[in-house]
């Protein structure tokens, strides 16, 4: 019989970081078994497979992934140093993937900002005094509390959860991601087709909002949603919450039979109270609700 393949990473608490990276050497090791072994062994680290956030070298082509070495994994162009996540991604990204863009866009959505804060940089510029609840957060979710924490073996076990949970996020924004490219030939034809060009209509809930924020006329993105349709304001940034267009205040909140008497539209259904969504039960339904905000606009 194979021996499984070993991954060794650190003992001891654990972080966003060392889970994401050994879930995306699972992925990428497929049906291949492996042993996720936890420790500061010098003698079992040197005898690994893989190594990450442990054992002080990076050296991709000896399987070794840590960052905490003098002088560190190296910085991206961006100024973002990778920690042990993003060595692993730049080393087995394309391979999870299937390609350089797809690896390359949830570095940027993902894989980056858990680099950046395991390496003590900060990226959040809060407003306000609601600090945003992190992917890093989730996984310090799974670590023992003061209560459970001399229940024995409880750190790997611990850690083992957290690192399912990882590794099913990770593949799932793999699989988002890949559909989203895909899916953007059909939204960049569904405007090169219309032929008002501030209401742009689908025959699916695509993920439109990055293409259509390229394009300066969008105002509106209409789509279907079962059993009904939606109307959804085209954001001026995607960043923000600031659409190009609201829709009117007289509709805000309003639902059903309050929201069909102040438009019109026998079939409307909801619309939000920010204004940025409106629902009705018909495409047709749907195109008037826009076509009555862009006049009002």
């Amino acid at each position: 019989m194979k021996s499984p393949i070993t991954i060794v990473t650190h003992s001891g608490s654990f972080h966003a970081d060392d889970v994401c990276a050994v879930a995306t050497l699972r992925i990428a090791l497929g049906d291949a078994e492996t042993r996720v072994i936890r420790t500061r062994d010098e003698k079992v680290i040197a005898e690994a497979d893989y190594v990450v956030d442990v054992g002080g070298a990076y050296d991709p082509k000896k399987r070794r992934f840590d960052h905490h070495q003098v002088g560190g994994g190296g910085v991206r162009p961006n100024k973002i140093p990778y920690a042990s996540f993003g060595l692993v991604w730049k080393a087995f990204g394309k391979k999870v993937c299937g390609s350089d863009p797809i690896a390359a866009m949830i570095d940027e959505k993902m894989v980056q900002s858990i680099d950046a804060i395991d390496n003590g940089i900060d990226i959040i510029d809060s407003k306000s005094h609601v600090y945003p609840y992190l992917f890093g957060h989730a996984i310090s979710a799974f670590l023992p509390s003061w209560k459970e924490a001399e229940k024995e073996g409880i750190l790997n076990k611990s850690f083992r959860r957290a690192l399912d949970f990882a590794q099913g996020v990770i593949s799932r924004e793999i699989v988002r991601e890949k559909d989203k490219v895909e899916g953007q030939k059909f939204v960049r034809k569904a405007y090169e087709k219309a032929k008002d060009k501030r209401v742009i209509i689908f025959d699916k809930n695509y993920a439109w909002g990055d293409v259509l924020n390229l394009y300066p006329e969008p105002l509106f993105a209409i789509y279907p949603q079962r059993p009904n349709w939606h109307v959804k304001a085209v954001r001026d940034n995607m960043r923000s919450f600031k659409n190009r267009i609201d829709f009117p205040r007289m509709w805000a909140g309003k639902r059903g039979a309050d929201l069909a008497k102040v438009t019109g539209v026998a079939d409307a259904l909801f619309c939000h109270s920010n204004r940025f969504l409106a629902v009705a039960k018909s495409r047709e339904g749907a195109i008037r609700l826009a076509e009555l905000a862009l006049r009002s606009s």
